[in-house]
């Protein structure tokens, strides 16, 4: 399996928040091959499992959330123009011209209709356009778009990716589904018997538009003996401050907060550096912007250690990672689920 198609792969399906199973299907026929097990639950998580083959073992999560940001249709105009309102946080800086794919009964395509500049007056100019002020621009006819498309439709940006000059690639929805390819990658090459307990890799819903997102329901089923959350992180460049950015190909960040386990935290840090993983500390105090909160607190608690993969542009339709990074996230994934020593230490 390479790894620059399989994150295209995954990246391109839909899942704006709310729609995860609409790809369940597609994500069984990718990978289903590499995993014992795949179902998806009531909320929406698709959960791939991967047995050790011992008995009695210990259950490791990985969660890697599967939504993604997007939009709602709100309301269908003359003309073959759609009103949205969003799902998740969009960057309203770089919305309007952007191509979009909308699922409705059937798919189609559209773009945001931008206003030249010609039309603007002075002070509008400089003014972001709100969402509910933008329109995608379908080219149907309204009768015969109301056919295909209705209240609630999503809306997510065009699956195009781009390959960049040192080992970079930009696109659509590597948050977080980017960090999904990591770990589907670390898991699909790893022989059974070097499994230190039963992985159950949850590719969880809502999180982009919930606090405690589908994690807490796909944990509360699992019931894990301790667990990793990976998210995309913000990489660092140059208009953005230092101390709430990391590195870009620099490898992974350990988050040190409130919401983590210490013990895990500092056998990773262990990990990191004993199997030669590139990684960067950040501290986030009271929380990390991911689901380890809602993972730590589920059933009677869940020893938790929140790894970051630096994410350039993000929440827009063109974001950029580098390769090294993933790969760097890839090789922790491998060694941490097969770290017999983290199993002895955290398995109840």
């Amino acid at each position: 399996m390479e790894l620059k198609r399989l994150i295209t792969s995954l990246c391109s399906l839909m899942s704006v928040s709310g729609h995860e199973q609409y790809s369940y299907e597609a994500v069984s026929s990718l990978v289903g091959k590499y995993f014992d097990e795949i179902k998806s639950d009531g909320v929406g998580n698709i959960l791939l499992v991967r047995r050790c083959g011992k008995e009695n073992a210990a259950k490791i999560m990985i969660d890697t959330h599967f939504d993604e940001i997007g939009m709602l249709v709100t309301k269908i105009h003359e003309g073959g123009f759609l009103s949205v309102t969003s799902v998740g946080g969009l960057d309203l800086s770089i919305l309007q011209a952007t191509d979009v794919v909308i699922y409705g009964r059937e798919t189609i395509t559209g773009v945001i209709a931008s206003t030249p500049p010609h039309l603007k007056k002075d002070k509008s100019a400089k003014k972001l356009t709100e969402l509910s002020e933008l329109l995608i621009d379908t080219g149907y006819e309204k009768e015969e778009l109301e056919k295909i498309v209705s209240v609630g439709t999503p809306v997510g940006f065009s699956p195009v990716y781009t390959e960049l000059l040192g080992d970079r690639m930009c696109g659509k929805s590597f948050d977080n589904k980017a960090c999904a390819a990591a770990a589907i990658y670390a898991l699909s090459k790893i022989d059974r018997a070097n499994l230190a307990a039963d992985v159950y890799l949850l590719l969880s819903c809502h999180e982009e538009t919930l606090p405690t997102g589908g994690v807490a329901a796909g944990a509360f089923a699992v019931e894990p003996d301790y667990a990793m959350v990976i998210d995309v992180n913000l990489a660092r460049v140059p208009d953005t401050p230092r101390h709430e950015t990391v590195d870009f190909d620099a490898g992974v960040s350990i988050s040190i907060s409130a919401v983590t386990d210490k013990r895990l935290t500092r056998a990773v840090e262990q990990l990191c550096r004993e199997k030669k993983i590139k990684y960067t500390r950040v501290a986030a105090p009271s929380s990390t912007g991911t689901n380890t909160p809602a993972l730590n607190l589920t059933g009677r608690g869940v020893p938790t250690v929140d790894i970051g993969l630096p994410l350039k542009s993000m929440h827009t339709y063109n974001e950029v990672l580098c390769i090294g990074d993933v790969l760097e996230l890839s090789a922790l994934v491998r060694e941490f689920v097969c770290s017999e020593k983290i199993r002895e230490g955290f398995a109840i």
